[in-house]
């Protein structure tokens, strides 16, 4: 894994099979709903808490399928001891995940949850020279009596003064790094 700046993290690779296995866990009538017709070992570019990254990658080539699929080969290492604490005050919840970082790095998209009768959801950014810590919360609530207690998922995307650069990105919720997972399954409507 190789950061704009040339910093690098040596990782262990997940083999084709097991990498294709995370992707395909759903089957229809028992089958995959991909034939993979080869494998190999490449590269893809990945947006990480500390910028775009170059990590390996398997590409799969797909019968019916111009493009190879890629699937990041490298095992993700064990998250470190976040540099803050978990915010106990702050009304929301934990954001799900990092979506992209843009080009130029002035900007994040997450996805954050909020719930079926509010407004959609909001994030804040708290930047430091280090880090940037977001904290997602909610739009105002629509409180019209008959409401179900079911979470929604919503792009939203940060702003930030400077570009993120290496600094570290933090869910204030957690205090752990907001993990890149990409859209799976997300809409890619939004604020």
């Amino acid at each position: 894994m190789t950061w704009a700046g040339g910093e690098s993290l040596t990782r262990p690779l997940m083999g084709a099979h097991a990498s294709y296995t995370t992707l395909a866990g759903t089957r229809v009538g028992g089958n995959p709903h991909l034939t993979v017709t080869g494998a190999k070992l490449g590269e893809m570019s990945v947006a990480t808490s500390r910028g775009r990254a170059t990590v390996p990658a398997w590409l799969f080539t797909l019968d019916g399928y111009a493009s190879p699929l890629k699937r990041a080969a490298a095992i993700p290492s064990k998250l470190p001891k976040p540099p803050i604490g978990p915010a106990r005050d702050v009304p929301g919840y934990p954001l799900d995940r990092l979506v992209r970082i843009a080009a130029g790095g002035r900007s994040v998209t997450v996805v954050a949850l909020h719930g079926a009768c509010d407004d959609g959801a909001v994030v804040g950014v708290l930047e430091t020279t280090g880090s940037v810590v977001l904290s997602a919360s909610v739009k105002e609530r629509n409180d019209d009596g008959n409401c179900t207690k079911q979470a929604e998922l919503q792009q939203v995307t940060v702003e930030l003064e400077r570009p993120l650069g290496d600094r570290v990105l933090l869910d204030a919720h957690t205090g752990q790094p907001v993990r890149y997972k990409g859209l799976r399954g997300i809409s890619s409507s939004g604020s």
